[in-house]
């Protein structure tokens, strides 16, 4: 088809758009369904429709109409947004285009089944369950990297997906500097006096921690009428435009600090994207930019804004007030400190802020490898028991509490977990950037009112959307990103937490 003026074009572009968001908010709400409220022995017909639905997506952005109607808009002068529009459409359509569409549909159908199958392994400590199924994801991301960017190393190709610009020797930097910086102090803390936590792991019932869970999303100040949530066996965050967000969190009876801190970290994810300016929504800029500023946000609040004692300060009473007995003989101070209490850990969502990154770092060198393939899935259960030991000095006692402990990879998330590392450390930098224009925010902090602080990040980041490129982004307001920001916020923080 020939174009003969921008409106016209521009008008094709923005239809595709909107008929891409709607087959993609379809597909979103049935995977959302999925882990949620589905029953376990639905997965089949659920599977058929995702097929169709996958099938008409692919169509809407692989269509060999697109190429003349992308080449024309990328010869005129459009405006920011429009440029921007198009020029992710390029890299949509120049990468699907490329995936067999029976490849591609086949992929969905694989995921679909695998998260069906992933709990079941995970609950029943059955690695060999879900290795077929893993094993057969490896494979095609090995063969979309290819696809995406051949001129590429696979697995920096599959990073670029979630961190436009992110190389594996970027990464291999980062994570040095972080050994270098944090395990000597992880293991004076090893060897330190730890607070006492034991309080944290009494009898909580779950109907207490779900009123919990809905007070700690009222101090976030989260709409309920444009976010909900829900439960599920790993926790997550869904969008499918700035005014339907749906967190999802889960229940552990002995651990109050699972449920609370997973609340406020998908809460800090909901809080982006309920920030997104509404003229982004149904287009290709809609939701947040990448996953390192998503994972920023959900970080910051979780830790640095959820772990402040200004915060623990504000909500400890309503704490004292579900869990009278559980707090008996229990203060502020003494909550805080057992909130961030840090030692070597097994699972990652519960894993303290000096120790988190550790636990990245075998996932980021697992992935490596299994996408290079010097690694077998079969063999990834004793080389993930052999990394935790060499990095975290703990035995795995199972792969339940090992290997079979995250969601992403059933969900083909290769490559996205160094979004986690990445986002920890862009926090730190936001916070030193934003109390220079803010005074007195931990004053606010422990007022409970957080609408400065999110009204810093919404004018800064969220508005954005995906309009800029995260890296851009980033430096527009904080500078070229350093992690020495994020060191030395580790390293004052358990220092003074720990008397060192």
């Amino acid at each position: 088809m020939q174009y003969c003026d921008v409106t016209t074009a521009l008008e094709a572009l923005r239809r595709r758009e909107s008929k891409l968001a709607a087959y993609s908010h379809a597909m979103g709400v049935l995977s959302l369904d999925a882990t949620t409220a589905a029953p376990k022995g639905t997965a089949e017909g659920r599977g058929r429709t995702m097929a169709v639905l996958s099938e008409v997506i692919y169509d809407i952005v692989a269509n060999p109409e697109n190429e003349p109607l992308l080449s024309f808009l990328e010869e005129q002068e459009l405006d920011p947004q429009a440029k921007r529009e198009v020029e992710l459409w390029r890299k949509s359509y120049n990468q699907s285009s490329r995936i067999p569409a029976k490849e591609y549909i086949d992929y969905t159908i694989l995921i679909n089944d695998a998260q069906d199958v992933w709990p079941q392994a995970k609950q029943n400590n059955d690695f060999a369950l879900f290795a077929p199924y893993l094993e057969k994801i490896v494979e095609y991301n090995r063969k979309f990297a290819g696809y995406y960017h051949p001129e590429m190393k696979p697995y920096d190709a599959l990073l670029d997906e979630y961190e436009e610009g992110l190389t594996t020797e970027m990464l291999d930097g980062f994570f040095a500097k972080l050994r270098e910086e944090l395990v000597p102090l992880i293991s004076q803390i090893k060897a330190a006096q730890a607070p006492d936590d034991s309080f944290l792991h009494k009898d909580y019932p779950l109907d207490k921690q779900r009123e919990f869970s809905d007070y700690l999303m009222e101090v976030l100040a989260l709409d309920r009428n444009h976010c909900g949530i829900a439960e599920t066996e790993h926790p997550y965050t869904t969008n499918f435009n700035c005014y339907d967000v749906r967190i999802t969190t889960h229940y552990q009876e002995r651990d109050l600090a699972s449920s609370m801190y997973s609340v406020i970290h998908e809460g800090g994810h909901a809080i982006y994207e309920l920030g997104c300016d509404p003229k982004y929504n149904y287009t290709v800029l809609s939701g947040g930019v990448s996953m390192g500023i998503h994972e920023s946000q959900s970080r910051f609040f979780e830790n640095i804004i959820g772990r402040s004692e200004p915060f623990i300060h504000h909500i400890f009473p309503k704490v004292q007030e579900l869990f009278p007995e559980q707090m008996q003989g229990v203060d502020a101070h003494m909550f805080w400190k057992a909130v961030n209490k840090a030692g070597p850990s097994l699972i990652r969502t519960e894993a303290d802020e000096l120790t988190y990154c550790m636990h990245i770092m075998v996932r980021y060198e697992l992935e490596k490898r299994l996408i290079d393939g010097s690694l077998a899935v079969n063999d990834l259960p004793q080389a993930w028991n052999e990394m935790y030991q060499k990095y975290l000095g703990i035995e795995v006692p199972d792969d339940q509490n090992g290997c079979l402990q995250d969601s992403h990879w059933s969900g083909g998330s290769i490559g996205y977990f160094p979004s986690y590392a990445l986002g920890s450390a862009y926090g730190p930098q936001m916070l030193a950037f934003m109390e220079k224009d803010l005074t007195d925010i931990w004053q606010d902090v422990e007022r409970g009112d957080l609408s400065r602080i999110k009204g810093w990040l919404g004018e800064h980041f969220h508005r954005h959307a995906g309009f800029y490129k995260p890296g851009i982004l980033f430096e527009m307001t904080c500078g070229k990103f350093d992690p020495t920001y994020y060191t030395d916020y580790l390293k004052k923080k358990y220092k003074d937490l720990y008397n060192l």
